[in-house]
């Protein structure tokens, strides 16, 4: 006999956990279901144990490459990896414990497994051990999330030729380095792979790096890159990727010249694929796209009323927190509950290279194109205290205004930690402010956030530091 629920959710990544828990909350019986571990991809092998990496890499290359600018000098320095993959591990099994405690805490059975829809309201979960449990609700939350995408050419050894997944748990550094794509991904891996002195190349096929920027995001990106000694090959295409006896080779082409490239190893970080297949999705009549993406509307809702899906398996935002946010609306909606409608065009977007990347809305380019007569406001952070105190002042921030209203219509920041920045600026947009309440929002001194103030008085014509 099936175990009847109000909610499932299958997938226990940050978008399907968090829609368990407000599901609750709102006093709905909940299962969630998820065929590895709580936590998702995020959680286990994406942004949290990287973070870990990515502040180990940043102790090293203080110390390897900015000794003397602190006053320290070595006779003979030693990096050992193996730790701070450790120490990643460490932080990841944290939370994921920590998720399992709020699984109980708010009353929601979990079922580990496979999932697949039998009935537009009947769940299958087939366990490790082949024994399959039915599971009937009102309402299903499909939370599956996407899987790396690697071309059918290009084998993935998990040795010469990774993914992300790959390269997260190993625990011993290649010697040189092949980073085919430049979004999140590949970046963050090349900052920390550079910091512990591996030879990095990267390839982006589009002409500059981290493409979905805003333009000026990327060339002081590049030139960042390139005082760290990290190679970039913007505008190449990557014809091959073959592992060979000693590492990989990896042909590229660009302007009709090939070239072949050589290193111990190569990281595939083009993209993603949603995990949608092999759930009967398409059976129960749930539409899917061209592309593998669940379609959905605003409410998170897909074709069958009572079915919704949320997260990266819908490709609106492919980040942790828009699946969370995205999850918070099913669930208010499963319970009739108030609600907000998400704009995924304004949402935060970070990324966690050195120099860190954040930004949201649109890009000075896109303002333009869609006909705004844009005012900017930009100041850099090499004329901030704070900055110059941690030794960490390349970047600026950059704020999109359309000139006839006031309205903020994005920001583009590069520098030292402007992911913390961010909120600042996201929750002024959607309360309506403009770059004067901004401006005149007394921040405290010395800080980085004085910036924001700096460029919010740049965009109204009055900067002060400047």
């Amino acid at each position: 006999m099936a175990e009847n629920f109000d909610v499932v959710v299958i997938g226990a990544g940050p978008a399907g956990y968090v829609a368990a828990i407000r599901a609750a909350q709102l006093k709905q019986k909940v299962a969630i279901v998820d065929k590895q571990w709580l936590g998702g991809v995020c959680l286990n092998v994406g942004c949290i144990p990287s973070k870990s990496l990515l502040k180990n890499a940043e102790v090293a290359h203080t110390l390897r490459e900015r000794g003397k600018d602190f006053g320290f000098s070595f006779d003979n320095l030693k990096l050992d990896y193996s730790v701070a993959v450790k120490r990643s591990r460490q932080n990841s099994d944290r939370l994921t414990k920590g998720v399992g405690f709020l699984m109980r805490k708010n009353n929601i059975a979990v079922f580990m497994g496979e999932a697949r829809l039998t009935k537009p309201t009947v769940v299958s979960v087939t366990d490790k051990d082949g024994k399959t449990t039915e599971l009937s609700a009102k309402n299903i939350i499909v939370a599956t999330g996407a899987s790396a995408a690697v071309p059918a050419a290009w084998k993935v050894d998990g040795e010469k030729v990774v993914t992300y997944w790959e390269a997260i748990l190993q625990e011993k550094l290649p010697k040189s380095v092949i980073v085919i794509g430049s979004g999140a991904i590949g970046v963050e891996f090349s900052t920390v792979w550079n910091s512990y002195g591996v030879d990095v190349t990267i390839v982006e096929m589009l002409p500059r790096l981290v493409p979905l920027e805003d333009e000026e995001i990327s060339k002081e990106l590049e030139k960042e890159f390139k005082k760290r000694g990290i190679k970039s090959l913007t505008g190449h295409k990557v014809e091959s990727v073959e592992a060979a006896k000693t590492g990989v080779k990896v042909k590229v082409s660009a302007e009709g010249k090939e070239t072949v490239l050589e290193a111990d190893q190569a990281l595939v970080a083009i993209g993603f694929r949603p995990n949608s297949k092999g759930l009967g999705l398409e059976e129960v009549g749930v539409k899917i796209n061209e592309r593998g993406f669940v379609e959905i509307n605003e409410k998170m809702q897909t074709s069958v009323p009572n079915i919704y899906a949320i997260g990266d398996v819908t490709g609106k935002l492919m980040l942790a927190h828009v699946g969370s946010a995205m999850g918070i609306v099913a669930a208010e909606v499963i319970a009739s509950a108030e609600t907000v409608t998400l704009d995924y065009e304004m949402m935060p977007r970070a990324t966690y290279c050195q120099p860190q990347i954040a930004s949201f809305g649109l890009t000075e380019a896109q303002a333009k194109e869609r006909g705004y007569s844009v005012r900017i406001g930009r100041f850099p952070f090499q004329a901030n205290g704070k900055a110059l105190g941690l030794g960490d002042y390349g970047g600026f921030v950059k704020i999109v205004v359309d000139e006839k209203y006031g309205e903020i219509l994005g920001a583009h920041m590069i520098g030292p930690e402007v992911t913390e920045l961010l909120p600042e600026l996201t929750l002024a947009r959607m309360m309506e402010l403009t770059p004067h309440e901004i401006a005149r929002n007394v921040h405290a001194h010395p800080t980085l956030s004085e910036v924001l103030m700096e460029a919010a008085h740049g965009a109204g014509g009055t900067p002060i530091h400047i």
